[in-house]
């Protein structure tokens, strides 16, 4: 409820006179109105304003006013004010009564309806005054409405969509919005920023950024595969402004939607990875080995891919378009460097990519090419291991051996090495011997797997003999019994006989199976004598032992003399290499003939060494397949031992459970049908480690991994995270049609998963089933991980929502889920969606009443915490309700107290008004007023507040105030003689800011002290009393006089007066006042020629001449019958006894007082008129009748002595009394002339004549400059006059008087005489003095 008052006002230019003679000045009232005037200086009136019958018409010169827009109804707008020189009656009226009313008798103009600059920026209206003389005058009045900060930005074009390619550059312009503000200044400037973007995440929040000029820019890079699409909240705020006297912001906000249009900017990715496959050396060109795929990452484009080997000279092709890897010439195991080919595959899409290059990605292809049995044995002139079976081979060889040598006998300087290239059996082959002499020898081994030393042994020692032939010729054929064709190779060898003596020592046993173990030390033992006997004797029959051939001494020796056959150097015994060893040992005689017997050396097996394991096991299979594969291995010890029996077990591991393995065989199978989903490798691989181990002593074995690979197969249907999904959306309600035309709106997100393990088989596309409904919306698929993808659903821009025309307020749509592999198209899966289509929170909040309606606080912070909880309600179902406070204003009764309450009270945003203060002082505001209102933070459209309301809260007082004594500002006088008791001889006023019995005032007396002239002080208790008399503002202390005051006592009395307010806690405080006692010395007695009852009819008549002529109080002591008029001229019948007292505590004696009444011609005559006839001393102590007639028998002894001396001085007394007459007429004439402003008030001292302070005679009470000549000539006569004035006699003036005095006076001024003159004819002066105000009351 505000109080409209000028707070504050500023001139606006001040033009002089010369300009344009008009001050334009602007004030502000409260509430922000301001009102502007002009005023037209002196001499510049208008000339329209015509004056009719001496009556001039009002003159109103307001032209312009200015009113803010956000006026509340019935507040003050402005005033009309015009001035009338005549002081008449105005009365207003204007002609726009739609939005203001006038109230015509005081002009104030207040708001009837609503303004809006934004519709109506300024209104004209006709003013007119009627001064109810006069024709009314007219004229117009712009109102001026200014802008407040009403209006909130609009966005503009709304509304926002674009789509944007991926590969935009950082800092590119992605959309640019406006939004436009109605208001001016600062508070149409609007700003604008990124408040929310989604998806959310912290990338994305820093993602875009949006300029001051609207356009939203990126900062940042974008990735189809990340995020298809963005949803921006942009938010625009203006610049602030003043609405309802408050700093307000307004804000809106609106949604961009960005979709990310995909690119080319991603390499392909290979599909299954790793590959690898097998082909038989022997396919023909064409056979297909395996498939590789790749598919183009940037989903959104799905290019076409291009396939090539970039291997140079390999036997393997593949289609550009398929990505099959065929055989494309001759495969030959054997002239591979390695039975594992690596192929490197590139795949190329068919378009460059954004940056103009070719995306391509690259893997690599094991393919693993088996052997084949193509391969015949071959012949090779080497010993082992430094052959080179690159070498061509040979078919001829030669060698040599003695004639009749023993069977077994080993042909010498024969080097053969049998070799097969082919791998595992299928490098097995049998050697046997064709040609004439092939009966007599025999070859070994028979058997050779892979690559062997063949020997030829004598088979028949009588057949080799020189004497039958000196050469013989044997063949060695090499049989592959596994190849049915091209089998054989054939080495022949030719043999050359050596011719020996007849007596040869000879050796019991033509043959000796020895045995020794393979790794045996130097130096064992393999036989401790073997004996040969020689019939010779002698020297020829001394034998001596030697092992021949002489190769055969690198690995074993023998006793020269005993025979024993031991170990040379045991690191030749390798079973694997050589199982058994043929030597002759030759006992030679001393005719140098010698006879041999063959040693047969079997090198004995020993368990060292472990299984070999022939080829590497990389298995592919699609998931639901069973996997079967065999393990082979060989194992180099003694066939048909424990050393070489081989067995097969898996050893743990991730998937040893997964698989099961013959442990004879090898054959390894996998338990149940593999499923692709269960491994986490995302490549699809299984790895089993297998063992195989022989039964020797020391155990050995070897492992191998066995890696299966599998094929992803589309064999899961898509699962959605959620059985069902609710969703809800807002209807928008433009206009009045309520229809909601919700563009894009998102609704929801459904989540659904594919357990399938590549990329193409577990995308998941969603769509919405025909149904009911389902028009309305539409669905967009997003990944959001791995086999995650997200369903997207919004409101079909192009429909249309009506919440008011639905019959149920809700559609429910199913979902379909569904795989998109290319091949194979997976089963759907569905999912229920229901959509609520909520209203729009449009309805403003409404404050309820409160209980009480005004309630109390108490000040000075007794009371602290809750004062009151206000409620708010609103129709809306979704609503979030909280309270604001818009202005505080203090009161003090009904007039403002500023700004002194406005930290006392705080208003919660859930409505509770709590104290804030401990300050709450009732005596500078007892009521405050909040003005706030409710509003509701999820209102979408319309006003989001209430009313305002306003909540009074009444500060309840405390007596926490002392009474306070009001500053006294009058001098108090008492004048005992006539004082009777009740008499009020002075006042205090005091005040307590408290209200009620808290601040009700009791006045006494404390204590009664008079201090005389020598300053001594005298108590008199009970001397005065007080009567406490309530007023307005405060309470008033009449101090009487309680007992009859002593006449003769001369001083000052000090009245010490305390003030008591009511309740406890009581506070009191006091005051001195200084009363000053008149005593009998200044009573002056006044003389009448009239009779007692005519000078007391006249007395109120006489006591108004005296105080107009000394501006002095008038107490009248006593009017009574003259009983002796001692001696006077004047026959007197009548004496009034009276004081002249100011209010200073100064009086007037009778000297000064016939001074005052003798300067005053005019009062002078009218006293005259009543009868005032002598100004004399008036008398002390009523003298007894003895003492009269001592006294008249003085006088009249003092009057004869003296008699002579006055007729002597008549003439010069009579000369000085008129002039010194004349001297205090021009005195007073010119003392009146001064302004009040340099009068000084000088305090007196009581009971005297003499002053404290210059300026402070009673006569003048003024500061005289001396430069100011006031008629007065200080010479010695005039200061020591003789014409004594204690009883000065006032004759009646006569003409003749005046013109005899004219002879011998001389006037210091010619106005002088006229003044003087007047005064005495009772005539006016015909020239008018000014008038000083100072002389207008009895206080000078």
């Amino acid at each position: 409820m505000g109080h409209p008052n000028i707070s504050s006002y500023r001139r606006v230019k001040h033009f002089s006179a010369e300009e344009t003679g008009r001050v334009v000045v602007e004030a502000k009232v409260s509430g922000g109105v301001r009102v502007r005037a002009q005023s037209s200086l002196p001499g510049s009136i208008p000339s329209d304003v015509a004056a009719v019958s001496g009556n001039t018409a009002p003159l109103f010169n307001m032209t312009v006013v200015y009113v803010p827009e956000d006026l509340e109804l019935g507040q003050q707008a402005f005033q009309l004010k015009a001035t009338d020189l005549d002081g008449d009656k105005l009365t207003y009226s204007i002609s726009e009564t739609f939005y203001f009313f006038v109230q015509t008798d005081t002009g104030n103009v207040t708001l009837r309806n609503s303004l809006d600059r934004e519709t109506m920026p300024r209104l004209t209206m006709i003013v007119k005054v009627f001064d109810g003389v006069n024709e009314p005058v007219s004229r117009k009045l712009t109102v001026i409405v200014e802008d407040r900060n009403d209006n909130a930005p609009v966005f503009q074009h709304l509304p926002y969509q674009a789509s944007i390619p991926e590969n935009m550059t950082l800092n590119s312009v992605i959309f640019t919005v406006f939004a436009n503000d109605s208001d001016t200044g600062n508070a149409s400037k609007v700003s604008y920023s990124i408040e929310e973007v989604v998806p959310d995440s912290m990338k994305n929040r820093w993602l875009f950024y949006i300029l001051p000029n609207g356009n939203v820019m990126l900062n940042g890079s974008l990735d189809y595969a990340m995020n298809t699409f963005y949803q921006l909240k942009i938010l625009a705020k203006d610049g602030g402004g003043m609405l309802h006297n408050m700093l307000v912001f307004q804000q809106s906000s609106t949604y961009l939607s960005l979709t990310i249009l995909d690119l080319p900017n991603q390499d392909p990715r290979f599909l299954n990875e790793p590959y690898s496959g097998s082909v038989p050396e022997n396919c023909a060109p064409g056979t297909t080995v395996l498939t590789v795929r790749a598919m183009d990452r940037d989903t959104g484009v799905n290019d076409e891919i291009s396939y090539s080997i970039t291997n140079a000279s390999v036997p393997f092709a593949i289609n550009a378009m398929t990505g099959t890897i065929t055989v494309s010439g001759p495969l030959d195991r054997e002239q591979l460097p390695s039975e594992e080919v690596l192929l490197e595959v590139i795949a190329r899409e068919k378009n460059l990519d954004i940056h103009g290059k070719v995306a391509q990605a690259s893997t690599l292809v094991t393919v693993i090419v088996t052997d084949v049995n193509d391969n015949k044995p071959q012949f090779y002139h080497c010993s082992l291991p430094s052959c080179n079976f690159s070498t061509s081979a040979q078919n001829n060889f030669g060698g040599n051996i003695i004639e009749h040598s023993s069977s077994r006998l080993p042909v010498s300087d024969l080097s053969i090495v049998a070799h097969d290239p082919d791998k595992g059996t299928n490098s097995s082959y049998e050697l046997y011997l064709q040609g004439p002499n092939a009966n007599a020898f025999t070859v070994s081994p028979p058997k050779i797997v892979g690559t062997g030393e063949v020997q030829l042994l004598v088979l028949e020692p009588s057949a080799v003999d020189y004497e039958i032939s000196h050469v013989m010729e044997v063949q060695i054929i090499a049989n592959d019994t596994g190849k049915p064709t091209d089998c054989c190779s054939t080495a022949t060898v030719t043999i050359n006989l050596i011719d020996s003596n007849d007596h040869i020592p000879e050796f019991p046993q033509s043959t000796y199976n020895l045995s020794v173990m393979e790794n045996s030390p130097a130096g064992t033992i393999i036989t401790p004598n073997i004996t040969a006997y020689d019939p010779d004797s002698g020297v020829l029959g001394e034998i001596t032992y030697q092992l021949l051939p002489e190769t055969i001494r690198q690995i074993f020796t023998v006793n020269a003399m005993t025979g024993a056959v031991l170990v040379q150097n045991g690191s030749f015994l390798d079973r694997e290499t050589r199982s058994i060893y043929y030597a002759n040992l030759q006992a030679k005689d001393g005719g140098n003939l010698a006879g041999t017997t063959v040693l047969e050396i079997t090198v004995l097996d020993e368990n060292d060494m472990a299984p070999i394991i022939t080829g590497s096991y990389y298995i592919s299979v699609k998931e639901g397949q069973n996997v079967t594969t065999q393990i082979q291995a060989i194992d180099n010890d003694e066939p048909g031992s424990l050393n070489s029996k081989l067995g097969f077990r898996i050893l743990p591991g991730p998937f040893s459970k997964n698989f099961t393995i013959n442990e004879a065989t090898g054959e390894m199978h996998s338990k149940e049908p593999l499923d692709r989903e269960a491994l986490e490798d995302e490549r699809g691989q299984m790895v089993v480690m297998v063992e195989v181990y022989d039964h020797g002593v020391p155990q050995l074995s070897t492992s191998v991994n066995v890696t299966i690979t599998v094929g992803d197969v589309n064999d899961n249907v898509p699962m959605f995270l959620n059985e069902s999904y609710e969703f809800s959306v807002f209807e928008d309600s433009p206009g009045r049609h309520c229809v909601a035309r919700l563009a894009g709106s998102h609704v929801g997100e459904v989540e659904a998963t594919d357990a399938d393990r590549t990329e193409i088989n577990s995308r998941i596309s969603f769509l919405l089933q025909r149904g009911s409904g389902s028009s309305n919306f539409l669905i967009r698929s997003s990944p959001l991980g791995p086999g995650y993808y997200g369903g997207l659903l919004s409101v079909d821009p192009d429909m249309s929502l009506d919440y008011d025309t639905l019959q149920q307020k809700f559609f429910s749509l199913v979902v379909l889920a569904q795989n998109t592999a290319a091949d194979d198209m997976g089963d759907t899966a569905n999912v229920s969606v229901v959509v609520h289509v909520l209203d729009v929170n449009d309805e403003p909040p409404t404050i309820l009443p409160v209980s009480p309606e005004n309630p109390h606080v108490k000040e000075n912070g007794t009371q602290q915490g809750l004062v009151i909880t206000l409620v708010a309600s609103d129709p809306d179902t979704n609503h979030s309700l909280v309270f604001e406070e818009l202005a505080v204003a203090c009161f003090k009764g009904t007039i403002s107290a500023g700004e002194v309450c406005w930290d006392w009270f705080v208003l919660a945003p859930n409505g509770s008004v709590m104290v804030n203060s401990s300050d709450i002082d009732y005596e500078v505001c007892d009521v405050v007023e909040l003005t706030l209102r409710a509003e509701d933070l999820y209102t979408e459209k319309g006003n989001r507040y209430s009313q305002n309301k306003t909540l009074r809260i009444l500060i309840t007082d405390v007596n926490d105030n002392t009474p306070v004594f009001l500053p006294i500002s009058e001098t108090f006088v008492v004048v005992p003689e006539i004082s009777p008791v009740d008499l009020q001889v002075a006042t205090v006023k005091a005040t307590d800011a408290d209200s009620g019995l808290e601040g009700t005032i009791v006045f006494s007396i404390v204590r009664v002290v008079l201090v005389d002239d020598k300053g001594l002080s005298q108590p008199f208790p009970n001397l005065f009393k007080v009567e406490t008399t309530p007023v307005e503002n405060g309470y008033v202390g009449s101090i009487q006089v309680a007992s009859n005051l002593d006449s003769s006592l001369k001083g000052e009395y000090q009245v010490t007066v305390e003030a008591r307010d009511s309740k406890p806690p009581v506070h009191t405080a006091q005051t001195v006042l200084n009363i000053f006692a008149v005593d009998q010395s200044y009573r002056v007695r006044l003389q009448f020629v009239t009779t007692v009852d005519k000078v007391q009819a006249n007395s109120e008549n006489i006591k108004v001449a005296l105080t107009t002529a000394t501006k002095a109080g008038v107490y009248v002591a006593a009017i009574r019958t003259v009983e002796d008029t001692r001696a006077s001229q004047v026959e007197a019948k009548s004496v009034m006894e009276a004081y002249f007292v100011y209010s200073n505590g100064t009086a007037l004696d009778v000297n000064q007082l016939s001074v005052l009444i003798q300067s005053d011609p005019l009062i002078l005559a009218e006293l005259v008129q009543m009868g005032l006839a002598v100004i004399g001393p008036g008398e002390v102590v009523k003298p007894t009748r003895e003492t009269e007639l001592i006294g008249i028998i003085a006088g009249l002894a003092a009057f004869l002595v003296i008699f002579i001396l006055i007729i002597t001085l008549v003439l010069v007394l009579t000369t000085r009394s008129y002039k010194r007459k004349l001297s205090a007429m021009k005195a007073l004439k010119v003392a009146t002339t001064f302004s009040p402003a340099m009068a000084q008030q000088g305090a007196g001292i009581p009971g005297t004549n003499q002053y404290n302070a210059e300026g402070a005679n009673p006569m003048l009470n003024l500061s005289i400059d001396p430069s100011h000549d006031l008629g007065f000539h200080e010479d010695t006569i005039s200061v020591a006059s003789t014409n004594s004035l204690d009883e000065n006699t006032v004759n009646a003036p006569r003409e003749h008087n005046l013109e005899a005095k004219k002879g011998k006076a001389q006037l210091m001024d010619p106005t002088d005489e006229e003044v003087l003159v007047a005064a005495l004819e009772l005539k006016e002066p015909t020239k008018t003095a000014y008038i000083n105000t100072t002389f207008t009351t009895t206080d000078l």
